[in-house]
């Protein structure tokens, strides 16, 4: 799988699970505020990027996600050393 392929998946499934216009997920924007997420849906982010991605996600890896581009960033580099594998 592409690293273009990968954003547009994450993009995908996040505009549906927290309906949010697919346009307003850029890189630099701000990924809690872009999706409006408090405690509970992080929990649902992890699940969806659970289920998605096939790896398992631990509370302190969001510690220093930001951006959009930071949250693309680290499912990258959860996803493709599997791959490598």
């Amino acid at each position: 799988m592409q690293i273009e392929e990968i954003i547009e998946k994450i993009n995908s499934f996040l505009a549906e699970e927290f309906e949010v216009d697919a346009d307003k997920m850029v890189p630099t924007a701000n990924l809690k505020e872009t999706l409006d997420l408090d405690s509970l849906d992080y929990i649902d982010l992890v699940v969806v990027i659970e289920s998605n991605f096939g790896f398992k996600v631990k509370p302190e890896d969001f510690t220093g996600i930001v951006t959009f581009q930071d949250f693309y960033d680290y499912v990258l580099s959860r996803v493709q050393p599997k791959e490598l594998a």
